[in-house]
């Protein structure tokens, strides 16, 4: 059957290409494959193979590309993923957003990357050409069968983004779009002229910071693949030592451009969600951060060992795992295991065996390559076969069987790395400068694991069939133990600098950090006294540990400033570590003021109280009650809601919220809008607004609102002030005002005693 005004050529063009992406990529990775093993003679004709194929891989990506963006260009509805993010309403500069808001749009923006990163590849690393390009061009082979969209066996591969509207089963219980509007007859041939809009893209995302962060944090988990394929690539070829090199400039660039977006995301989260900040460690977040964290402790300990000899071995485990876990990430955000506790993961389309067979191939690729013979690595081939069928049908027999298949291919490669590569006998010196980067490195690492551990618990229940809850303030069960971290990462910071590599002579030592350290000691000393750190919402405890944190990174801040002239004598050229560490240490000093000295403004002074029901996160008590017109008293602020308006095509109310400094004439407006039930999101969605200063902010969200469905407000409200022993009647009574006295428990020191005002109906 034919269906009117449809537009079927750019569908088929990107489904045909996606086949030739899956076929090119594949061909690459063993044309590359056989490359490495090939004798001289051999080896030019396997690269040119694989180069043509990769090539083919790229321009395959970029047709595929652009077909998808003509699709969501053109709003063109018959085809499902342009019906399900945009709609004819939708701002031009958001249709990029589109583009990534789903899960295979992500997964072509990542393949984008990929491509860019392998062409640079070819054209700058001959020498590691064929054994990198091998594993770039494998991992792109994943990444094309996560949008073919087929079923072999009932099994679902991939997620097609070319699927039709029709044939996406969305249209499948709509009697209107059948022929008689009989369900189990076919869709009418003009069913497409009654679906007149898209679902339009998440509110959320409509933002900015959505346009330029996706590309940018993909661009840093594309870029961890590469210092991956380098470690893979030494240990293959046994170059055990040459790959560290080369690998450096790469990791330095993947660390860079994954925290980069990493800091959009925050800046992004701050703008659009009711965090109330810029980080909740949320699992999302969380999964990104992560890898970085993995990836920063591998760029030190490649330096220790380019300078010194020593850490090798934990740089291959390091950039092996960083990469395994940017993969682990993809899992979490786009299995929809995170669903209940992420408010940005990817709902479940129906792919997690295929998520998790792509972790399982990467985890037990490392012992693949560290593997000594090649009957070694058909027996490492072999097992991840058949762990994989085995994960298949056991995983729900089996508690936690998953886990172990992970576990054991982490496990099967240490021992095997331990084997492959040397390690120097020699202990380094306490006072050495490479001892104390690797316990940072460590340190770092172990961060990044407890974080890991307790992101992953929706994880473990599954795994486990437990319900093991992560506890009632989550982001304090992370911020206990990450508090500590920072305190020692930044003394390690602070020192580790002024020492020297191999032995450190102690006088050397306290001649150059004294000073930094005197300074230090008096700028923390500072804010200590005058910024006044209180935030003992977690008792005195936890405090303590916030000023402990406070000093380190101050001390981490300073002492690397300092080492630029005290240790580089003012080459700036040569203080690129300095320079690094100088921003990571001024970051952590503004973390830690910033999220100590949050302060709720919003006291319920109203006497209107909201319940927000027992499962939400808000509290009666912390949100200010407005009513249109009337100013309320929040903190130094008389606040009024003067206003609201309705976005003329959206489910969206933007409200005016003015403000009025009670201390200075300031006055400004603040326009935080909010949305229910819209996008298939449960319960209230708001978009925040804050007013910024250079040394704080005051940020505002709408935590409920009331929704008359189009019946006509018959409320008004009018001050009237009265007196003690007034009387004041209303329609159904009187008031008599007899005295006025302070609530007990009321919770700050605003509610003093006002003159009697009574609001009448």
């Amino acid at each position: 059957m034919e269906y009117a005004g449809e537009h079927l050529l750019p569908g088929q063009v990107g489904h045909l290409f996606i086949l030739v992406s899956l076929v090119a990529s594949l061909t690459a990775a063993f044309a590359y494959f056989k490359a490495v093993q090939a004798t001289p003679d051999a080896k030019a004709g396997w690269l040119k193979l694989g180069r043509i194929a990769f090539l083919t891989e790229v321009a395959s990506v970029l047709i595929i590309f652009a077909a998808l963006l003509h699709i969501l260009y053109h709003h063109l509805f018959e085809y499902k993923y342009a019906w399900q993010h945009t709609s004819l309403s939708l701002e031009f500069k958001y249709i990029m957003s589109a583009f990534w808001e789903g899960q295979e749009g992500s997964t072509l923006l990542w393949a984008f990357w990929h491509c860019v990163l392998g062409v640079i590849i070819i054209k700058r690393e001959k020498q590691w050409e064929a054994p990198v390009m091998s594993v770039v061009s494998f991992a792109q082979f994943f990444l094309a069968t996560m949008v073919i969209g087929i079923y072999i066996f009932d099994v679902k591969i991939g997620s097609n983004p070319f699927i039709l509207l029709r044939d996406s089963g969305v249209l499948n219980e709509a009697p209107g779009m059948h022929i008689n509007f009989d369900l189990s007859q076919p869709l009418r041939p003009d069913y497409l002229s009654m679906v007149t809009d898209g679902n339009d893209l998440n509110p959320l995302l409509q933002n900015y910071w959505m346009v330029i962060h996706p590309p940018i944090l993909f661009l840093g988990f594309a870029s961890t693949l590469i210092p991956f394929a380098f470690a893979m690539a030494g240990i293959w070829t046994k170059d055990i030592k040459g790959w560290v090199t080369r690998a450096i400039p790469w990791t330095l660039f993947s660390v860079a451009f994954l925290g980069l977006g990493i800091m959009m995301g925050a800046k992004w989260a701050y703008e659009s969600l009711n965090f109330g900040g810029y980080w909740a460690w949320d699992p999302v977040e969380n999964a990104s951060l992560v890898p970085w964290m993995i990836m920063v402790s591998g760029l030190h300990t490649m330096l220790i060992f380019r300078h010194s000899g020593y850490s090798l071995r934990s740089s291959f485990l390091f950039l092996a795992l960083s990469f395994v876990f940017i993969v682990y990430s993809t899992f979490l955000t786009k299995s929809g295991v995170l669903g209940d506790s992420s408010v940005h993961a990817f709902a479940d389309i129906g792919m997690n065996g295929q998520l998790f067979l792509f972790l399982i191939v990467f985890v037990w690729l490392p012992p693949f390559f560290a593997a000594s013979t090649n009957q070694q690595r058909l027996i490492i081939a072999g097992v991840t076969t058949v762990l994989s069928l085995a994960t298949y049908f056991l995983a729900e027999k089996i508690p936690g069987f998953p886990l172990y298949v992970i576990l054991g291919g982490v496990i099967t490669f240490i021992v095997l790395l331990n084997k492959q590569v040397p390690s120097i006998k020699k202990e380094e010196s306490v006072s050495s400068r490479e001892f104390w980067m690797f316990i940072g490195a460590l340190v770092f690492f172990l961060a990044a694991m407890i974080i890991i551990f307790q992101t992953s618990l929706p994880v473990f229940n599954k795994l486990f069939n437990s319900n093991k809850a992560p506890g009632e303030n989550d982001e304090f069960n992370y911020n206990k133990i990450q508090v500590l971290i920072a305190f020692v990462i930044g003394i390690l910071t602070a020192i580790t600098q002024y020492l020297k590599y191999k032995a450190t002579d102690t006088k050397f030592f306290w001649n150059k950090i004294l000073v930094p350290t005197i300074i230090s000691a008096l700028v923390a000393t500072f804010i200590l006294v005058f910024v006044k750190i209180n935030y003992d919402t977690h008792g005195m405890g936890f405090l303590i540990n916030i000023w402990l944190a406070l000093v380190a990174t101050v001390y981490a801040t300073i002492a690397n400033a300092a080492y630029i002239w005290v240790g580089l004598n003012g080459k700036l050229k040569n203080s690129g570590g300095s320079i690094a560490h100088f921003g990571f240490g001024l970051m952590l000093v503004g973390m830690i003021l910033s999220s100590s000295k949050k302060e709720i403004l919003s006291w319920n002074t109203s006497g209107i109280a909201v319940p927000f029901g027992e499962d939400s996160k808000e509290k009666t008590g912390e949100n200010l009650t407005l009513v249109k017109g009337v100013p309320m008293q929040m903190h130094d602020y008389m606040v009024t809601y003067v206003g609201d308006s309705a976005h003329p095509k959206k489910e969206q109310t933007y409200f005016k919220v003015h403000f009025k400094s009670k201390k200075t004439n300031e006055e400004f407006t603040l326009l935080p809008d909010a949305f229910v039930n819209y996008k298939g999101n449960e319960g209230l969605m708001a978009n925040p607004s804050s007013k910024h200063y250079w040394n704080h902010d005051v940020f505002t969200y709408v935590s409920s609102f009331y929704k008359p469905d189009g019946k006509s407000d018959t409320v008004s409200f009018k001050p009237n002030t009265v007196h003690l022993n007034d009387t004041v009647f209303y329609s159904k009574g009187y008031i008599i005002v007899e005295k006025l006295a302070a609530k007990d428990n009321l919770p700050v020191a605003v509610f003093r005693k006002p003159t009697p005002v009574i609001r009448h109906l």
